[in-house]
């Protein structure tokens, strides 16, 4: 595991999100920009490392050859510049890797993909193959038939979940700033870069700014990103991304940009991971103080016996929320019953599912291995 910067340089998959305004200057498409991230990616190959690529710029890129002056605000203009500009986008990463020798590929992602476990495997599936055949997959929202109540909202939160999908050990986010400061240092000159910040508070997401003129996140996003990831035990760093060698200086260990170790306590893996991460829930189980307690002190699974109420439609093997009584959310987890059979053994003993069912397909609710407590949600 990555603990410290001295340890970056054992880094071997990292997933690396380029922000819109590092392809742009002064709000102007660079091409320089990624042919200087293409040489920084083959050196990196070089030494044996995978990297992939989060890449911004598509809306950015559509707008601007759209005609229009400014950036769209509505879901189906976003999409139309989406469409427009992710055929140049990738041709401009296309035509940049070609040129040190690397092959790329365009990976569309949706929140829907990473939600069903059966799509987020193929999705890790099929990166995992491009990788072992050192193609670079370019990788961005599919914006195109995201509606607004499914999309991941900025590639900050995109490039986080594409590093656990992956399984990654590094993640590292090039923004137009040096880092994360405890002031935005646009607005105040004498504002100091945060070399290290061992854990993200309240406090530090309160110090975050907004964004740039062309993107869709802020610093905000990127520091909730580096919190997700270091909760599930993956490094990450915020950096500005236009030197010419950052990549490589970050690998080195050196002390660029803001460094978030993970949490040594824990590294959630395989469906654990996905429930952390990725699922959405279908429904919601409420239970008992008694049940609540065994849930979150003792490492039980959930039985029948101390479920109060069934909310949502669901199907047996979909993920779902379960809350205290006070309504505070204690776990997600994947349930063993469905919606209508769950309401009807709720409060009963599980030796009486059988009687009431005329079939028993687990005596749990929830397996302990298919739950993630509260503090391991993100």
């Amino acid at each position: 595991m990555i603990k410290s910067r001295k340890t970056l340089r054992y880094s071997r998959r990292i997933v690396v999100k380029v922000g819109t305004n590092i392809l742009f200057e002064q709000e102007t498409f660079s091409p320089n920009r990624l042919k200087i991230l293409s040489r920084q990616t083959v050196a990196l190959q070089g030494e044996g490392r995978k990297l992939l690529l989060v890449s911004s710029g598509a809306v950015g890129l559509g707008y601007k050859k759209m005609g229009l002056l400014q950036r769209p605000r509505t879901l189906l203009m976003k999409q139309a510049c989406a469409a427009v500009g992710q055929a140049l986008l990738m041709a401009a990463w296309g035509k940049a890797l070609a040129e040190v020798g690397l092959l790329t590929a365009q990976v569309l992602i949706s929140v829907d993909d990473l939600a069903d476990r059966g799509r987020f495997l193929n999705a890790r599936n099929t990166l995992q193959t491009l990788l072992a055949q050192g193609v670079v997959p370019v990788i961005n929202e599919n914006d195109t038939v995201a509606v607004e109540e499914l999309k991941f909202g900025d590639n900050d939160t995109l490039g986080a979940l594409a590093c656990t999908l992956v399984e990654g050990d590094l993640f590292i986010n090039l923004t137009d700033l040096d880092g994360f400061y405890e002031k935005d240092p646009r607005r105040d000159p004498t504002a100091t870069l945060i070399d290290q910040v061992d854990r993200v508070t309240p406090g530090v997401l309160a110090l975050a700014g907004g964004g740039g003129p062309l993107g869709a996140g802020g610093m905000y996003t990127k520091v909730r990103a580096a919190k997700r990831l270091a909760d599930l035990g993956v490094a990450s760093v915020i950096a500005g991304g236009c030197g010419c060698d950052v990549l490589e200086r970050i690998i080195a260990g050196e002390l660029v940009g803001t460094f978030f170790p993970p949490r040594v306590d824990r590294r959630l893996a395989g469906k654990k991971n996905w429930l952390a991460f990725a699922s959405r829930p279908k429904g919601r189980l409420v239970v008992d103080f008694g049940c609540a307690q065994a849930l979150t002190q003792r490492g039980k699974s959930l039985l029948p016996g101390g479920l109060l109420a069934v909310s949502g439609a669901f199907a047996a093997g979909a993920t779902v929320e379960v809350v205290g009584e006070s309504g505070s959310v204690l776990a997600i987890g994947l349930t063993n019953y469905s919606a209508v059979e769950t309401e009807k053994i709720k409060g009963r003993h599980s030796r009486e599912i059988m009687g009431i069912l005329g079939y028993c397909h687990s005596d749990e609710i929830i397996h302990r291995d298919n739950l993630v407590l509260a503090e391991g949600l993100i």
